[in-house]
């Protein structure tokens, strides 16, 4: 008897399988856009990395936190890599 019975669960199982799946495959995903430097990519990754333990005293949503870890890290890595002004000489023009 418990043969019967295992029959008639899993088709119900595999129905219910393909319908999770089903709404999990239509669901919208949320992609992210395409690296751009090496400095984007190191920044995403310092964000995924600190955005659980991050402080979070306004209850906002993990989303904000990384992006907030994101920019603040673009902000200091771009600053680092801006290229030296280079000092212009001044010259004193000829009088004629």
């Amino acid at each position: 008897m418990l043969h019967l019975w295992a029959r008639r669960r899993f088709p119900a199982c595999v129905s219910s399988g393909a319908l999770i799946g089903l709404l999990l495959a239509l669901s919208p995903a949320r992609a992210e856009p395409p690296i751009r430097s090496p400095e984007d990519a190191a920044c995403r990754l310092e964000a995924k990395a600190k955005v659980f333990a991050a402080p979070n005293p306004r209850g906002l949503e993990l989303e904000e936190i990384g992006k907030q870890i994101y920019y603040a890290c673009m902000a200091r890595l771009g600053q680092s890599t801006q290229p030296a002004r280079v000092a212009k000489r001044r010259h004193k023009r000829r009088r004629r």
